[in-house]
């Protein structure tokens, strides 16, 4: 299926000491979507989502309390939402999300993270509309066939179950991200080794090994910056 989420996961962790730098950007995204509605995920369908995805991170609850508390003390911090798009060596497309309190300084940041790896920044919506925005659940202990079986009799829609390695992988529609998991959490699986709401490219594509060293060094420099939270790209690298 192209990605290998648990493999992704723990490489970006591996990156960062004491994954304090992934903390970080969990935190300003908890602190984002808790100030846009009420700072009860309860009550607020993108703080919940949040929330889900910084459980299989293991986000420290300090943490999570901190950008909740910040948000409730009306803070005046705000942060822009950003897209931008780009491509890197024959054919290679990026996607990156950023959240920002000065937008300037981000587009430059993001445009020198491209320009200095080989890739170049494109126009809005050159290279959004060859990916999918897929809601990305993952749980270990059943098979495909099996969670596949609990889903149509939850009555909840997706696009594909598949396995791998030793965890099932259920694409889902984004907003049946909270369908799927409550579908598990109603036979007793409530802990999740994915939990995302991602881009799926619709095609992947192979670089040369040089090509994929650039390549690779191109999406390290961008999920480095401060303000990015997160990078989708097209590649199918190779171990």
């Amino acid at each position: 299926m192209g990605r290998k989420w648990n493999n992704i996961k723990d490489k970006k962790a591996a990156k960062d000491a004491n994954m304090s730098r992934i903390y970080a950007k969990f935190g300003r995204e908890i602190y984002v979507a808790a100030r846009q509605g009420e700072p009860d995920p309860e009550a607020n369908r993108a703080l919940k989502v949040v929330l889900e995805r910084a459980k299989t991170y293991n986000v420290p609850k300090a943490i999570i309390e901190r950008a909740i508390e910040k948000a409730k003390g009306g803070s005046d911090e705000n942060y822009d939402e950003l897209r931008y798009e780009g491509f890197g060596p024959n054919g290679s497309m990026v996607i990156v999300d950023a959240l920002t309190n000065n937008v300037n300084r981000t587009a430059s940041e993001v445009r020198a993270a491209f320009g200095k790896n080989g890739g170049n920044l494109g126009v809005s919506g050159s290279v959004a509309y060859m990916f999918d925005a897929t809601a990305v659940i993952g749980v270990e202990g059943k098979t495909a066939d099996e969670v596949l079986e609990l889903l149509l009799e939850a009555d909840v829609d997706v696009r594909d179950v598949f396995e791998e390695d030793d965890t099932v992988i259920v694409y889902a529609d984004p907003d049946q991200f909270h369908a799927v998991q409550e579908a598990f959490k109603n036979v007793g699986i409530t802990e999740f080794k994915v939990a995302e709401l991602t881009m799926i490219p619709q095609n992947y594509v192979t670089l040369s090994e040089e090509d994929q060293a650039k390549f690779e060094k191109m999406i390290d420099a961008l999920e480095d910056l401060e303000d990015v939270q997160q990078v989708y790209h097209n590649v199918d690298l190779r171990e």
